[in-house]
């Protein structure tokens, strides 16, 4: 069910982030965010749940082609790996020193 109001809610991963699948049939893989799709709360990870599409020969490509792509995967399948300890965490949200609200690592209690 899609949200009536256009109040977006934060995530807790963001493009360039590298996460680890948690459910699924990829779960375990590893990959680097490419894309987060907000309204539909789904992310594209590179290297997980590739998809082909057949493309109608063209101008371009006469043959014709199979182009193999990322599919999205919903954002509860994903947990952010912690770049000190390079395990799967959960995040939380405290202010830093400037008095920004900045990610950190629950288990480690460091910023990420």
């Amino acid at each position: 069910m899609e949200r009536k109001f256009n109040k977006q809610q934060k995530q807790h991963v963001r493009t360039g982030d590298t996460v680890e699948v948690i459910a699924g049939n990829a779960k375990g893989k590893r990959g680097v965010i490419s894309e987060v799709i907000t309204s539909k709360q789904r992310v594209v990870v590179d290297g997980v749940n590739m998809m082909k599409k057949h493309v109608k020969p063209s101008a371009q490509s006469p043959q014709g082609e199979i182009r193999e792509f990322a599919g999205s995967i919903h954002i509860s399948n994903v947990m952010l790996v912690d770049p000190a300890t390079g395990k799967p965490t959960r995040t939380g949200r405290k202010e830093n020193d400037k008095g920004k609200l900045q990610r950190f690592s629950k288990e480690t209690g460091k910023f990420i």
